[in-house]
């Protein structure tokens, strides 16, 4: 189940977990990490009403946790589900996480060279994060398409693997992926067909996070930032560091945590649409839970 934040889909899949007996998959790449649940929207353990969670809540924050470990950790977690003839229940807004898993991609061992990791991290720190995917657009413009501008760690890797391998990530990553997908899956997708009301969703529910101490939250990882670097450069935290350090107001603040989680949806929804088969339910639209209860017997009947 994915989509964008703020949509519900946490409700949703412990409803669904309840009805068919299932066991619930974490897809997100911070909820992964202890200590940290306001800002990542952390299902509380009330609203996971006794359904089984995995893969949540189970990493330090200085563990730096990666795609081919996600897709080793679930595939074992899917095995032990289905061992127990319960239903593996995929949820998450973390799009690369579920395409890897459900395309069964495979991951070469990562062949790392530390001293070109550090050139290419003192580059963007002097000419900027820019310069680098410049390049990278440059020597690998099908994948610099899939990256965010900003994701400098994506688009470290796939210089770094240029740079000693002379493979392109876009080739590595055509072949890693095998002719018959691992899993027969449902796809379940929630949105808002205004565009204007899920803006509005994650409006309130940042400041529900405020009211529930996201800003102590913020603070703790900004005190830990050096080892905390994946928590860092989250949406949610890294809008506060300004702030702690004298240099914005808190309202400000605020509002830049909403702009950033406005553009992270937009993101979120285009990589979404791109899963073809995917089925939309629209909240404005209503009865979303008898809707996706139906379309998942009618999958499991198929």
């Amino acid at each position: 189940m994915g989509g964008p934040t703020a949509t519900g889909k946490t409700a949703l899949s412990v409803a669904l977990a309840r009805h068919f007996d299932g066991e619930i998959i974490n897809a997100d790449s911070m909820q992964i990490y202890r200590h940290l649940s306001i800002g990542t929207a952390k299902a509380t353990p009330e609203e996971r009403q006794g359904v089984p969670h995995h893969l949540l809540d189970f990493l330090e924050p200085e563990q730096p946790y990666s795609v081919a470990e996600f897709v080793r950790d679930a595939s074992s977690c899917i095995s032990q589900i289905t061992g127990r003839n319960h239903l593996p229940l995929l949820v998450g807004g973390t799009g690369l996480y579920i395409s890897s898993l459900l395309q069964g991609v495979t991951f070469a061992p990562e062949q790392t060279d530390p001293a070109l990791r550090r050139t290419l991290q003192q580059q963007a720190e002097t000419e900027g994060p820019q310069s680098l995917y410049a390049r990278l657009q440059t020597v690998d413009p099908v994948y610099a398409q899939k990256v965010h501008p900003n994701n400098l760690t994506r688009v470290i890797r796939a210089l770094e693997l240029y740079e000693s391998t002379g493979r392109k990530m876009s080739e590595q990553q055509q072949a890693s992926r095998p002719q018959e997908a691992p899993y027969r899956a449902l796809c379940i997708c929630l949105t808002c067909r205004d565009r204007t009301e899920l803006y509005r969703r994650i409006d309130l529910r940042v400041d529900d996070m405020m009211r529930r101490g996201l800003l102590q939250e913020a603070e703790l990882v900004w005190q830990y930032r050096d080892t905390y670097k994946t928590a860092a450069q989250a949406i949610g935290y890294k809008e506060f560091f300004p702030y702690f350090e004298g240099g914005q107001s808190l309202p400000g603040c605020v509002e830049d945590l909403k702009r950033a989680t406005r553009r992270y949806a937009k993101r979120q929804l285009t990589w979404f649409r791109h899963q073809s088969e995917a089925v939309w339910l629209y909240l404005e639209d209503g009865a979303v839970e008898a809707k996706a209860i139906q379309q998942v017997e009618a999958f499991l009947q198929n």
